[in-house]
């Protein structure tokens, strides 16, 4: 069993899979049991999930995701390097409105339990939600929220200090080595005891 500080330092934004390691559907359903127990708004519990690990339906979901921002030229993981499995989190607007947070810290706590297993992700924002929307045949009442992309990482991640400059932009070595700049931890403390 890990500590939390081991997962939360081991769960960084993965984008390239060994596609050919399946995830179980156990798996995810125990995954989306975390997001179910963590806390949301007003106790709502207005989150729903898509649970995807049969590689024809993860290919209907693939071309609607915009894999990283800061690397413009690199169009996403090709084909071999894809998600194994991937969860769709919604909000279900017969309970509610707004979904606040909620999905945030449902998608953490899901992200951490893969963390554990040995597999890594990345949570995706930026979606094509009408493509996304018609390919998985999504109700009206549901709004797309997160994507999350799961499988065992086929790459190296490590977090660096941030340059002088201040400059946040993750980026890749020559090696593909995906760098992540953090701001050390004495410039986020605002006030100190």
């Amino acid at each position: 069993m890990s500590t939390i500080e081991e997962l939360v330092y081991r769960n960084r934004s993965y984008r390239r899979f060994h596609q050919d390691h399946a995830v179980s559907p156990v798996i995810l359903e125990e995954l989306v049991d975390l997001g179910r127990m963590s806390a949301c708004g007003a106790n709502k519990q207005p989150l729903k999930y898509i649970l995807s690990a049969a590689p024809a339906k993860n290919a209907s979901i693939f071309p609607h995701l915009h894999w990283a921002k800061n690397l413009p030229e690199w169009k996403g993981p090709v084909d071999g390097e894809r998600p194994a499995a991937y969860i769709v989190i919604v909000g279900d607007r017969t309970i509610s409105e707004s979904f606040g947070q909620d999905h945030g810290i449902a998608a953490q706590s899901i992200m951490l339990g893969a963390a554990e297993r040995g597999l890594g992700g990345c949570m995706i924002a930026n979606i094509d939600k009408p493509a996304l929307r018609v390919a998985l045949n999504l109700d009206d009442r549901f709004e797309l929220l997160l994507v999350l992309a799961l499988g065992k990482p086929r790459e190296t991640v490590v977090v660096d200090e941030l340059d002088p400059k201040g400059n946040t932009n993750y980026w890749r070595d020559d090696k593909q080595v995906h760098h992540v700049p953090k701001r050390r931890l004495h410039d986020i403390i605002l006030a100190e005891y």
